[in-house]
């Protein structure tokens, strides 16, 4: 059995996403790995980016279980029982079980800890950089209201907390090597360092799981290779579980421990980022060509 299947941190399970007549996700499972570093790829129109937004909560999915657990994996008699009960959350013996499917958006990233980033670039840019940090915290931070007496009067539960978020923030802020842009606007960054920025923010907010929409679009290669250790890093050193949509193979190659490949919604490869590399349905997908004359342009072109 593969790491990702022992070991699942989210269940997705029959998910289909479809608008009017068009189905953009159709009936596509796979699982996400506890602590890997999971890749979602396939050509434009692939339905990728929206199997992300049904993960989520941007979306809320036409049929399908999206199945997430904190602690050891939730077993088949406690999904069952959470998924008849019509609850989105449950406490298990091994931690918490959720459905995202059934969480309002905004419980998706606050209870069920998943956070993301998106393709364009969403950061605060009037706010500075440190700012930036402290508004991902947001959650944790108003927990007690920031309207609350604690709060208003300066007591020190209230400033033990708002200490607690600043050194979080400082760490994530050397961790992006940004420590000398702290003050400044966020907007005035240079791009490479904007996306890493926007990371660090979603890595404020304790994820569990964190998701990102093509996190190297539009970086130079340098930059690529620093996206690589900083995703790595997040692995190893915080145990947070990545997934990733990603057009930039070198990326998702070097870091993968596990690639799922859509195209036109349905899922064509699920496994290893070398099975994937080297599945004849992958690369007549990428190539624009029927599987079977793969054989025909690899010669072509000296593959």
């Amino acid at each position: 059995m593969r790491h990702w299947e022992a070991d699942p941190i989210l269940m997705v399970d029959r998910l289909t996403m479809q608008f009017g007549g068009l189905i953009a996700v159709n009936d596509v499972s796979f699982s996400v790995g506890r602590g890997d570093v999971t890749a979602l790829i396939g050509p434009n129109g692939a339905g990728k980016t929206t199997a992300f937004n049904c993960i989520t909560g941007f979306y809320k999915p036409t049929l399908g279980r999206l199945a997430l657990s904190h602690g050891v994996p939730a077993t088949d008699d406690e999904l069952e029982a959470l998924t008849s009960n019509g609850k989105a959350a449950a406490v298990t013996k091994g931690g918490s079980l959720f459905l995202l499917e059934r969480l309002p958006d905004h419980k998706v990233s606050s209870a069920a800890k998943v956070a993301r980033t998106f393709q364009n670039i969403r950061l605060f840019s009037g706010m500075t950089v440190l700012e930036n940090l402290m508004v991902a915290q947001h959650t944790r931070l108003t927990r007690s209201g920031l309207l609350s007496p604690s709060a208003l009067i300066n007591l020190p539960s209230w400033q033990r907390q708002e200490k607690e978020g600043m050194a979080k923030a400082l760490h994530w802020l050397e961790l992006v090597d940004l420590v000398d842009r702290a003050d400044d606007p966020a907007g005035d960054l240079p791009y490479g360092d904007q996306r890493r920025l926007e990371i660090a923010r979603a890595m404020c907010s304790d994820p569990v799981l964190l998701c990102l929409d093509e996190p190297a679009a539009g970086l130079n290669p340098r930059e690529s290779a620093a996206l690589n250790s900083l995703l790595l890093s997040i692995r190893a050193d915080h145990g947070t579980s990545v997934l990733l949509i990603e057009h930039d193979m070198s990326v998702v190659m070097e870091i993968s421990d596990h690639v799922i490949v859509l195209e036109y919604g349905s899922k064509i490869a699920d496994g290893t980022p070398k099975e994937v590399r080297a599945d004849p349905a992958v690369i007549a997908a990428y190539l624009g060509v029927d599987e079977e004359a793969v054989a025909d342009v690899e010669a072509e072109v000296g593959l």
